[in-house]
């Protein structure tokens, strides 16, 4: 059995911590949130899960995750999507957050889920990771989401220092997820947000459990990490599930699709090694169809581990792990996140010069008023 650590810094990777502890407790969209009080999460592996968050309204919110494993970090409200002060919180109470790590114990692998582009989870994730590294010596990984582009400049610059701090603190991997593919949920924003937590959560409870499961073909913790040591240090997570009889080529196709991924890549293109868990009874499971289609993705990316999951009754369910050698995407929301860099650069300093303030007041220059 596995030791696994989940953490979620700040309200997004609250959020998603909230719905991964949702879905552990069997629970679909109408889970009672009193079960944290009384359910226990149906994990495969031996999980802890942490929620640090400096607003205080934030973790309340949480409804799926026990109290023991929400800590506030003192800082009023949060830090106001500022990475100065998040960082200078997080070194103010350094000590404690790591104390909160190290009472969970000794794990095989940890997952820290934040955003990249609000102020508590950006800043925190990279300094974390630092000091997850330095002390202790099992692989740490970040699940990390990408705003909406027209979220505003500070998120967006937010954004591209969050991702360079987390690569350059000794993180093993990054997994994005964007944003930008709330606009294909549809609904309300409130259940576009839920659903790319769902959609999250889905995949990292497929993932855990298909390291810590006897399988036909076996994927394991060893092969993961050579997975995400590939590429460029950065991966994505493709599923599919088939709601009906399908062939099982479909679903793998489905899972490598756009549709089907968190991050928006031409897998054939991008991809630099990858890892296919096949889950679903026996007579859906064609090994030449999928051999065909493992053998398509190996012949682009280079290296491809697939495992299969015997579930008896169950219509296949596919989970694709992709590390990624280039990520055009990514390169466009940097392009975009200079430019809000730019913008907010000159209005400071349009604002230090005074010059539009000046203009204004200069319109009654040598007037007095008259009563």
């Amino acid at each position: 059995m596995l030791n696994i650590l989940v953490i979620g810094n700040g309200q997004c990777g609250n959020r998603i911590l909230d719905s991964i502890n949702r879905h552990a407790m069997g629970g679909g969209k109408n889970c009672n949130k009193l079960a944290k009080f009384y359910a226990k999460q149906k994990f495969k592996s031996h999980v802890e899960t942490l929620a640090f968050n400096t607003a205080v309204n934030d973790l309340k919110e949480m409804k799926f995750t026990k109290a023991k494993d929400r800590v506030h970090i003192p800082h009023l409200h949060g830090v106001g999507a500022n990475r100065n002060v998040g960082k200078q919180v997080f070194e103010e109470n350094k000590e404690m957050i790591m104390r909160q790590v190290e009472e969970r114990g000794n794990f095989d692998i940890a997952f820290v889920l934040t955003s990249a582009s609000g102020g508590t989870g950006s800043s925190f994730t990279p300094l974390l990771v630092r000091e997850m590294k330095n002390r202790y010596d099992y692989p740490v990984y970040c699940v990390v989401v990408l705003p909406f582009r027209e979220e505003g400049t500070l998120y967006l610059q937010n954004t591209a220092f969050s991702i360079r701090d987390i690569r350059q603190s000794g993180a093993d991997g990054i997994i994005l997820a964007d944003n930008q593919y709330l606009k294909n949920i549809g609904g309300n924003i409130e259940e576009a947000y839920n659903g790319i937590n769902d959609m999250v959560a889905e995949r990292l409870l497929f993932l855990l459990d298909a390291l810590d499961s006897e399988m036909m073909m076996v994927t394991d913790l060893g092969d993961f990490k050579t997975v995400m040591s590939g590429g460029a240090g950065l991966a994505t997570i493709g599923f599919f599930r088939a709601d009906k009889e399908m062939p099982i080529k479909t679903t793998i196709q489905n899972s490598l699709s756009p549709s089907g991924l968190l991050f928006s890549t031409n897998v054939y293109e991008e991809a630099s090694r990858a890892m296919i868990v096949i889950k679903g009874d026996r007579k859906y499971l064609s090994i030449d169809e999928i051999s065909t289609e493992v053998e398509k993705l190996s012949g682009a990316v280079g290296h491809v581990f697939k495992g299969i999951v015997v579930r008896d009754g169950e219509y296949p369910q596919v989970l694709s792990l992709l590390t990624l050698e280039s990520a055009h995407e990514l390169e466009k929301l940097y392009n975009v996140a200079v430019q809000a860099i730019h913008y907010e650069k000159a209005k400071k300093q349009r604002v230090e010069e005074g010059i539009e303030m000046k203009k204004t007041f200069s319109q009654i220059e040598g007037m007095e008023p008259e009563y």
